[in-house]
């Protein structure tokens, strides 16, 4: 491993790093440095979270270590939160130095940035668009750039910024040195480089493999209708540690955000609609832990670094391995620490699951929402830490004294007044002492309720319409497994399912009209025995009419005469 002393850096340089507590580099950062410090272009394949800002940083900050007003290092990063972590790592290694770091993003006020260029910086940190913008005003001089830093380029690609980056590329002098960081260098980013940077050193720094094998991952089977509540029970099951739980629209984000804020949950949400002083107010309040769960599209989270983020969930399924990674290379960025990706997965996309485990090669197992038992047995005994904690740190001389006179007052004994005042306490912060009840289906048995005959009225309303399964007996398939699918991975109660027809070839549900709508808009497709099974509007059978939707698929007649879909094909 290498010491940050074998690089050969500004004493000064030296110094901040070792107060920052760093002593040996990491591997991106022992490949790219001396490369750096020799003046070769690099191209580093490293993922989110490798220490590669350190890769850049220190030789950045060393080349320009006479500081002066012109602008002699520039680094382009595709978000602001982005922009502005870089900026505070930067100042942070430039300490005791004469280096002025100047940050300039879209969504804030140009006077403030204006004047800061103009007071002069040794370096920059931009998005593309915003550095466009000075650079066609006149107010952003690149003539005298000595190096240039695209930071997660394969981003900036994604996020439409190509061409403004060729632009920032245009318009350096010729005599510069370039530093290309990417999790993925996709063909276009290749044409850039070859375009562009002179001679480059290409670094394999780390498979896709290494970059999330540090992270307990885990998955949970949930229908979609059954996330929220399966979100709430593991927030409110170990609420320890800070929160980053991923959505795939900025709609699902704000709507996550205050569903789990009307639960008492110290939530917000961080996506495109909100203005940069809200993102950095709702950032600073993450950082301070005066908020413990942040709901965030991927763009949002770019370039967010908290130290005490412990878990990452993804509330929606991320779209390929790429977002995977970085979605949960948000967390155990501290030293030594651990951390925990949790992703939500619905029936219809078991398939995604198997494909991501293949492609990112590791583990990822499954996991099961707590249940109400479980929930209630962590608050409890988080609530017994905590009363133990004040009995033994705190001072209750003076409650105690108020508490006897009050005993000898009203006689009520001790036990009585100390579970009035937990029922306060636990009615206050929503403490669960006793198992909530649990959602059909939670421990993994199907749920038809036991015991009881149901009525003409109750036969009618389950039975209202029927749906049909492209499976049957010849398949080994039986009425229970039906049941276990609907209830368990659709969420239907036993109480919603009505007859069951099993044929040879297919099978027929009863349901009430609505259920049956809500599970063909859900579950089109279904994970029965292993296998899976096509769901759709039965027609012509017991009396249900027509559909109240076009079905695409074909119909027939099966040997038994009765008319269903026949199987699609793939």
């Amino acid at each position: 491993m290498s010491t940050f002393d074998e690089f050969g850096l500004e004493p000064a340089i030296t110094a901040a790093v070792e107060q920052l507590g760093w002593e040996t580099a990491t591997p991106v950062q022992a490949q790219t440095i001396p490369h750096l410090l020799e003046g070769r272009d690099v191209i580093a394949k490293a993922r989110t979270g490798s220490g590669k800002t350190g890769a850049f940083g220190l030789p950045m900050v060393q080349r320009v270590k006479d500081g002066g007003k012109a602008v002699r290092g520039l680094v382009l990063a595709p978000t602001r939160e982005l922009a502005l972590q870089v900026t505070e790592a930067l100042r942070s290694f430039a300490k005791g130095l004469p280096i002025r770091v100047v940050t300039i993003y879209g969504g804030a006020p140009y006077p403030p940035q204006l004047k800061a260029l103009r007071n002069g910086a040794s370096i920059v940190v931009g998005t593309p668009g915003r550095v466009i913008d000075h650079l066609d005003r006149g107010t952003l001089d690149l003539s005298n750039v000595e190096m240039l830093v695209l930071d997660e380029a394969d981003e900036m690609l994604r996020m439409g910024f190509l061409e403004p980056v060729e632009h920032v590329l245009e318009a350096l002098p010729e005599d510069r040195q370039i530093a290309l960081f990417s999790a993925t260098i996709p063909e276009p980013i290749q044409r850039v480089s070859k375009r562009f940077l002179h001679d480059p050193v290409t670094l394999q720094v780390e498979s896709s493999s290494l970059s999330v094998d540090h992270i307990e991952q885990f998955w949970i089977r949930v229908p979609q209708r059954r996330k929220l509540e399966a979100l709430l029970r593991i927030l409110s099951a170990d609420p320890s540690g800070a929160t980053l739980i991923f959505t795939r629209t900025r709609k699902n984000c704000a709507e996550v955000a205050d569903a789990l804020r009307a639960r008492g949950v110290a939530a917000d949400a961080i996506h495109g609609d909100l203005n940069q002083a809200s993102r950095e107010r709702v950032i600073s309040r993450l950082r301070s832990k005066n908020l413990s769960v942040l709901v965030a599209t991927d763009v949002a989270a770019r370039g967010l670094d908290i130290s005490h983020l412990s878990r990452v969930i993804n509330f929606d399924y991320p779209n390929g391995a790429e977002t995977y990674v970085h979605r949960i290379g948000r967390t155990s960025r501290g030293a030594g620490e651990a951390g925990t990706a949790i992703t939500m997965v619905t029936p219809a996309e078991l398939r995604k699951l198997h494909f991501l485990k293949k492609t990112v090669q590791v583990d990822i197992q499954e996991l099961h929402p707590p249940s109400g038992a479980e929930v209630a047995a962590a608050h409890r005994g988080a609530l017994w830490a905590e009363l133990e904690q004040a009995r033994s740190e705190a001072d209750l001389n003076e409650v105690r004294e108020w508490l006897s006179e009050m005993r000898a007052e009203s006689g009520v004994q001790p036990k009585d007044i100390a579970a009035a005042a937990v029922h306060l306490l636990i009615a206050h912060r929503g403490i669960l002492l006793t198992a909530p009840k649990d959602p059909p289906g939670h421990d993994g048995r199907a749920g038809r309720e036991k015991g009881g005959t149901r009525t003409a009225a109750e036969m009618s309303r389950v039975n209202e319409v029927e749906v049909f399964l492209d499976i049957g007996k010849l398949a080994g398939v039986r009425t229970g497994d039906i049941v276990g699918a609907l209830a368990n991975d659709a969420g239907i109660p036993g109480s919603d399912i009505g007859r069951i027809s099993l044929l040879d070839k297919a099978a027929f549900v009863g349901l009430p009209r609505t259920v049956a709508d809500g599970l063909l808009d859900d579950f089109p497709v279904l994970s029965i025995r292993g296998k899976e099974v096509h769901l759709s509007p039965a027609r012509g059978r017991g009396g249900s009419g027509p559909p109240r939707r076009k079905h695409r698929s074909s119909f027939g007649k099966n040997h038994g005469g009765d008319s269903y879909p026949r199987k699609r094909r793939n």
